[in-house]
């Protein structure tokens, strides 16, 4: 179940409501949710259901366990064991058969393996589940007692399928106790609509015009049409990740939660370093905290640091997907940030930077998008070679008014003009205008809802690209 569909919008999200603000206490109100999540994470799944229940209930025993033990060198066996489970299950329902496959490859041999269904959101909440358990190992937090305050912050649906990974200290005292107001439930809603509309009203129909380039057998693109593909990836992947984030930090809103941001205008990052201190926040947090750090860091020679920063990037690809064009991705932009760590990139006209740093995005989001790494190289030769039989009906098919619409106002909201705008109002007039674009964003959150709900009566076309991490 999406955020973004009939069933979330109309029925369970309505419900969850309902029940939560209709019972007292905090700890009927983590009942509901605990048993709505349950219910989300079971809907289209509900086998896969058990794995994260088994996640929850293994990292809970484990940190108990961990605060009992007194000898250092014990903890480290036992905290090594704890991720090795982690990331064994992570690697057995994501990573086996890719795996297997490799190694059918290099040494000719014809080992199969059952079927395996990925369960959704698993690199999610295993991801998050490691950190609590991490941190407790680290005495950076107290153990949680209570099973069901750790079910609750494992299987929050919010965040339970696509992040943000909300790290336990984040939310401790949330889950005890937490704040109900008007303002704050109208501010969630709002927040919750506005990435709704940045889903239905931007992704979708961006994501249907680059579905139909990369669907064009290799013999039909042409220079054009791939740039028109490429850029309309980048956006559809920008609105629908950060919109379904928005959406999740919104109804964490409602119900008394605060999770971290998890994008920032990554698309006026000046530099590969910036823009990964703006895109998908709370997973280059985890991999800073959880990887690099530990690996040294910054404190180190320059070589071990830039071969940190390129472990840190190939694990960031593969956490994505089994697949090599993932890992290509990866280490592509570990290669980047490499670079910037040895040239400073200051010195360079911020404009040429800024060019940069755009074709960085945009051309490595191909191998991202690609089912293969010859599709990938073929489809980047064809972005600066016009190809053979150039059909530009294809190309004008495409940018329809409606198309080329969508394209400005996705331009607009990604680079953070509106806000620009807003801000340069509310300075001219001391501030005087911040209760009308208060309200007009409100009426304008009404607005977008309805239709919201026209796009989602008119089209059955509704993916959702991080709903198989």
């Amino acid at each position: 179940m999406v955020f973004s569909s009939v069933a979330f919008l109309f029925l369970f999200f309505p419900s969850v409501l309902l029940c939560y603000f209709a019972l007292p206490g905090i700890k009927l109100k983590n009942a509901v949710l605990i048993v709505f999540s349950l219910l989300f994470y079971a809907y289209g799944e509900p086998k896969a259901a058990a794995i994260m229940i088994a996640s929850v209930v293994i990292n809970y025993v484990s940190a108990l366990i961990l605060t009992k033990i007194k000898t250092k060198s014990v903890k480290k066996i036992l905290i090594a064991a704890v991720v090795a489970v982690n990331l064994g299950m992570l690697f057995t329902f994501k990573y086996l058969d890719f795996s297997v496959g490799i190694f059918n490859k290099l040494f000719r041999l014809g080992i199969s393996i059952p079927e395996i269904s990925l369960p959704i959101g698993i690199s999610f909440f295993t991801f998050q589940a490691l950190s609590y358990v991490i941190d407790v190992y680290r005495n950076e937090i107290k153990v949680q007692k209570n099973i069901f305050k750790m079910f609750l912050y494992i299987s929050f649906f919010p965040q339970l399928i696509a992040g943000p990974i909300v790290r336990y200290k984040d939310i401790e005292k949330q889950l005890s106790y937490r704040k109900h107001t008007t303002d704050r439930t109208a501010s969630g809603l709002r927040q919750f609509i506005f990435g709704l509309s940045a889903k239905l009203l931007l992704a979708n129909p961006i994501g249907s015009v680059a579905d139909t380039v990369f669907a064009y057998d290799k013999n039909s693109l042409f220079s054009l049409l791939c740039w028109i593909g490429a850029v309309a990836y980048t956006m559809q992947i920008y609105f629908d990740f950060s919109g379904y984030s928005n959406m999740a930090i919104g109804m964490g809103r409602i119900f008394g939660f605060d999770f971290p941001p998890n994008f920032n205008l990554p698309f006026t990052s000046f530099g590969m370093k910036d823009f990964w201190r703006r895109w998908h926040i709370s997973l280059s947090t985890w991999f800073r905290e959880y990887l690099y750090i530990p690996l040294g860091g910054n404190r180190c020679t320059t070589g071990r640091k830039l071969l940190n920063l390129m472990t840190v990037f190939a694990f960031t690809g593969l956490w994505h997907g089994a697949n090599f064009t993932f890992i290509i991705w990866g280490l592509l932009h570990g290669i980047f940030v490499c670079a910037e760590n040895i040239f400073d990139i200051k010195k360079i006209p911020k404009a040429v930077v800024r060019i940069y740093t755009s074709l960085v995005i945009i051309l490595t989001f191909v191998f991202f998008r690609a089912d293969n790494i010859n599709y990938a190289i073929n489809y980047l030769c064809l972005m600066f070679i016009q190809g053979q039989d150039a059909n530009l009906s294809l190309a004008i098919e495409l940018l329809n008014p409606v198309n080329i619409a969508v394209f400005i106002f996705s331009l607009i909201f990604s680079l953070g003009l509106h806000i620009k705008l807003k801000d340069t109002i509310i300075k001219k007039t001391s501030g005087n205008s911040t209760k009308f674009f208060e309200f007009t964003e409100y009426l304008l959150s009404v607005l977008l809802l309805g239709l919201c709900i026209i796009a989602l009566a008119a089209s059955t076309y509704n993916p959702f690209i991080y709903f198989r991490f």
